[in-house]
């Protein structure tokens, strides 16, 4: 399927590594011109050199914090400044602690909610003009099933995240008919952060290998963790004029896990 974005323009935060960089990867090979960002400047390195092995737009990567609104304000800045404009914006950002309500202090409440909520907050509003210059502005934002199901022992994740499906929903409505918005809902991917933890418990002898040890992660009807790239396929599948009547959808992608009617 052409998804007839090739020469477009897109931002993907948190993308040296994950689903960000899957989503990236997949914007990159339709031909979208990407830049991508991390706070490890030697790890988005990497991630511009994997990226551009397939793809056939244009790679720059941004090194910066997202609770730092000035480094926003550069990433939105950059993209227009290198592309001529900015036609998507796919936010992602790294997980909160885990731990249950009683060992979660204020600290952690305001740090979740700083990098989750005020991160999307301050790049839609960045980004907003830009978006609406096109044809066809998208904005994707890469939550959690734990928005559709609360998950054990996540109470910032199952909380915080909640905030960023009512401003997408929001947005939706605001932004449109310019500009189109939707979430994406990911279950368990085989990324890094899983892989580490499957190691590291193989490691203490929870596992006899890493396979089985990933099979713990497969709790779904599928029997499998997802790609990376699935996700990041339905991320440029929701920034192209493909879904074009898909607009203020939260897309659960976890082979089936959440127990959830709606």
């Amino acid at each position: 399927m052409d998804l007839q974005i090739d020469g477009n323009a897109a931002l993907v935060t948190a993308s040296s590594s994950g689903l960000g960089k899957a989503s990236a990867t997949a914007l990159a090979r339709e031909g979208v011109n990407v830049v991508i960002n991390g706070r490890d400047e030697d790890r988005l390195a990497d991630a511009k050199a994997d990226i551009e092995e397939v793809a056939t737009g244009e790679v720059v990567a941004q090194p910066g914090d997202l609770t730092e609104e000035d480094d926003i304000e550069q990433l939105v800045e950059t993209t227009v400044d290198e592309f001529g404009g900015l036609d998507h914006l796919v936010t992602s950002a790294g997980g909160p602690p885990s731990g249950p309500f009683l060992e979660t202090d204020d600290e952690d409440w305001y740090e979740a909610y700083e990098l989750l909520v005020m991160s999307v907050v301050r790049l839609a509003r960045e980004a907003e003009p830009h978006l609406k210059e096109g044809e066809g502005g998208t904005i994707v934002n890469i939550t959690s099933r734990s928005v559709k199901e609360a998950i054990d022992s996540l109470v910032l994740s199952n909380s915080v995240r909640m905030s960023v499906i009512g401003l997408e929903k929001t947005l939706s409505q605001e932004f449109a008919p310019d500009v189109r918005a939707n979430a994406v809902l990911p279950g368990p991917h085989e990324t890094s952060r899983i892989e580490d933890l499957v190691e590291q418990a193989v490691e203490r002898g929870e596992y006899d290998s890493y396979e089985e040890g990933l099979e713990n992660w497969a709790d779904n009807p599928l029997e499998r963790v997802g790609d990376p790239m699935e996700l990041g396929n339905t991320v440029a599948f929701l920034s192209s004029p493909q879904s074009g009547f898909i607009n203020g959808q939260s897309i659960v992608i976890d082979g089936g896990t959440t127990g959830s009617n709606l």
